[in-house]
Order: structure tokens, then C-alpha cells, then sequence
């Protein structure tokens, strides 16, 4: 397996956005070359307490149907998610040489072995290494279930994978419910799995609008951003400075919107700067509203 470097470290988001994204405490990240993106190779603790320390479980509202796709894993056997009905699916973006993707492994057999029969787990592998290199890793570690290798294609299905490890939680129904990025714990996927298969959990579900946290191409209905300050704006200002976000790109290289880079890195300085710079013209573009026409209006 290919060793890659550590690029740059990634802090927990802040704001209503990222009060969310702070569920997720990251570690370093890595470079993809093969697809030109950075993936954040992510670590979490177990799961998230509530004030009651009762754990919390995350879903989105409305949630997606699965993204449709037929593939065939490294022992050439095919993978429909047709088949997926009825069944929990943990969609598993990961790399042999991801440390925290090695980490979590144990973690997903014992997952499938639990829940062997309601429960699918498939790896997507981001190694450029042929299938036969991946495979014998496979075969060394003992993973139980199948693996395929990422493309273009695939990703552009499950478009906002940043991150490795990066795992989509499908419930029976076929819908998308949470994107976990980094390495979480045994004891927090076990309680993701009932609560995808229906039943009762020990633990506070807890619903919330897409903003981005799943797709990113949802960062557009969101209305706070990390470390992006839209203190002082109104309502139109706020608006403007909101459509313009996600509407110009950021040049960092992620080939994102500066919305969904601020979603996807919160430490990224050049998507920072952008947004900082687009709200201050907003704030510069907008007429002053002088005394004298305050003055008219009141009077018609």
C-alpha cells in the first residue's frame, strides 16, 4: 500500500452550521491525488451525549433516496443497491492507507456479523492501487464484506466526499439519513444501525434540515456558515451575501463553492478570506438610507 503525507489539520466548526459539524472532531488530512481532492482522514470519540448524557442519533429531514448505482466489488461479484431493500446500509469511503480507515475496520466486521442478514456494509476503496493490491489487503484483515473501488462516477453520486473515512447511513427505507466523516466509534454505529433498521434505541433522535452536512450540494438552504460572521447584515443583505456565496467558487483548488468549502474545511484560510471579503461588499454596495428620505417616507 501507498503511504501518503499529512497536509494540514481541521478543527471543529462554530456557528448554528457548525454546531453540527462540531459532532465531528478531526484529525489530519491527506491528498487524493488520483482524483485531485483532499480527503480529511477524520477521528471522533464514541457518541454524542445530550444534556441528560443520553447519546444523541443524527438524521436529516427529508431525507434523499440512495443514489442509484451497479458495480462489481474486487471479487468481481456485483453490488446493486437495488438489492439494499429492507436493509441498513453503512456506505464506507475508506483507504488502506488511511490510518483512522484501518481503525475503523474491526469496528464494521463486528457490525456485520451482528447484524448479518439486516445489515449491508460495503467499502468504496480510494487506493490507486489495482483491485488485486486491495483485495490481499482485504483478505489479510479479514473484512467480511464486499469491497469496490471508487471512480469518478461513483463520487459524483455521492457528491460532497471530502473526507476518508466518509460513511453514509442508509435506513431500510432507501433513504440517505447521515454522513459520518472521520473514525467513530463501535458503540455509536451499533446505535445508528437500530435506529436505521427501526428500532427502539437508548438514545435521543434527533432531526435536522440538510444544510450540507449530508450532500453538499444542500450547502445552498444553508443560513449560517463556519467562521463566516454576518453580524450587522439585515435580512437582504444577509440574502445577497448568502446567493453570492454559493454562487461564486472557491479558489483553494477543492472545486467547490466558498459555501460548501467552508462546509467541507472549516480551516481553509482561502475560503475564509473570500467569504469575509464578499460580506464586507455587500455591506459596502448597500445605498445608506440618508435622514431626509427616512423623513419622507414616514410622512407619505
Amino acid at each position: 500500500m501507498k503511504s501518503k503525507s499529512i497536509a494540514k489539520a481541521v478543527l471543529p466548526a462554530a456557528g448554528v452550521v457548525g454546531a453540527i459539524l462540531a459532532l465531528i472532531v478531526v484529525g489530519h488530512a491527506v491528498r487524493v491525488p488520483r482524483f485531485g481532492r483532499t480527503a480529511l482522514a477524520a477521528a471522533a470519540p464514541g457518541p454524542q451525549t445530550a444534556g441528560n448524557d443520553k447519546p444523541t442519533v443524527y438524521f436529516v429531514k427529508d431525507p434523499q433516496l440512495v443514489p442509484a448505482f451497479q458495480v462489481k466489488d474486487i471479487a468481481g461479484k456485483p453490488v446493486d443497491t437495488a438489492d439494499w431493500k429492507g436493509k441498513a446500509v453503512l456506505l464506507n469511503f475508506w483507504a488502506t492507507w488511511c490510518p483512522p480507515c484501518r481503525e475503523e475496520i474491526p469496528s464494521l466486521i463486528a457490525l456485520q456479523k451482528k447484524y448479518q442478514g439486516r445489515l449491508v456494509i460495503v467499502g468504496v476503496s480510494e487506493d490507486e492501487d489495482p483491485p488485486s493490491e486491495v483485495e490481499k489487503f482485504v483478505q489479510k484483515v479479514g473484512i467480511n464484506y464486499p469491497v469496490v473501488m471508487s471512480s469518478p462516477e461513483l463520487l459524483g453520486k455521492w457528491g460532497g466526499v471530502e473526507a476518508l473515512p466518509t460513511t453514509f447511513l442508509i435506513s431500510s427505507q432507501g433513504r440517505v439519513m447521515w454522513k459520518h466523516r472521520g473514525l467513530h466509534s463501535l458503540a455509536e454505529y451499533d446505535l445508528d444501525v437500530q435506529a436505521l433498521l427501526g428500532e427502539t434505541v437508548d438514545a435521543k433522535i434527533e432531526t435536522i434540515a440538510d444544510q450540507g452536512q449530508v450532500f453538499l450540494r444542500n450547502a445552498a438552504n444553508a443560513t449560517e456558515l463556519p467562521d463566516v460572521s454576518f453580524a450587522g447584515l439585515n435580512a437582504e443583505q444577509k440574502a445577497r451575501a448568502l446567493h453570492r456565496l454559493n454562487a461564486e467558487m472557491c479558489t483553494c483548488g477543492c472545486k467547490l463553492t466558498i459555501a460548501q468549502c467552508r462546509l467541507n474545511d472549516t480551516t481553509c484560510p482561502v475560503s475564509k478570506t473570500l467569504a469575509a471579503q464578499i460580506v464586507k461588499e455587500v455591506v459596502a454596495s448597500t445605498p445608506a438610507t440618508t435622514p431626509s428620505k427616512v423623513k419622507a417616507v414616514t410622512a407619505n
